[in-house]
């Protein structure tokens, strides 16, 4: 049995739980992180819980759609549940990228319930020198 010494907590979970259930048609958000890593774009996803298998990732022009659900653990009869604090449901994020990014080449791992996509920066997008090059002397425009 569990001792519960936090009230408030125990509300705060009830509330989220009536008034945010994560279904497919109104999904809860997910955590991510977002940053660039040399000349790739990677977005990190929180997803503990979830299998590999109930993540869903789309591309369409610029919109990077990430979907997941959390199922139920399959539980024998002989089991009672004491405390259930972890949501369960649908979650889902979309992104808006930058014409920069090479969508067609987004790689995606899944590990320790992170998923991480690496896109990466297209070529004309990278920081380059521009030289100058050593004038001639004057022009004279006739005309």
């Amino acid at each position: 049995m569990l001792m519960r010494t936090d009230p408030f907590r125990e509300l705060d979970r009830l509330t989220q739980q009536l008034m945010s259930p994560g279904t497919w048609s109104r999904p809860s958000a997910m955590p991510m992180d977002a940053y660039r890593e040399g000349d790739e774009y990677v977005v990190a996803f929180d997803l503990p819980g979830v299998t590999a298998d109930a993540i869903d990732i789309d591309v369409e022009r610029n919109m990077l759609t990430v979907k997941a659900e959390r199922r139920p653990v399959a539980k024998a009869d002989d089991v009672q549940m004491e405390l259930s604090e972890r949501p369960l449901g649908a979650f889902s994020r979309q992104i808006v990228l930058a014409d920069t990014l090479d969508t067609e080449r987004i790689k995606a791992d899944y590990d320790a319930g992170v998923l991480t996509l690496r896109i990466p920066i297209v070529e004309r997008a990278k920081p380059r020198k521009i030289s100058i090059g050593a004038g001639t002397g004057h022009k004279e425009i006739s005309g």
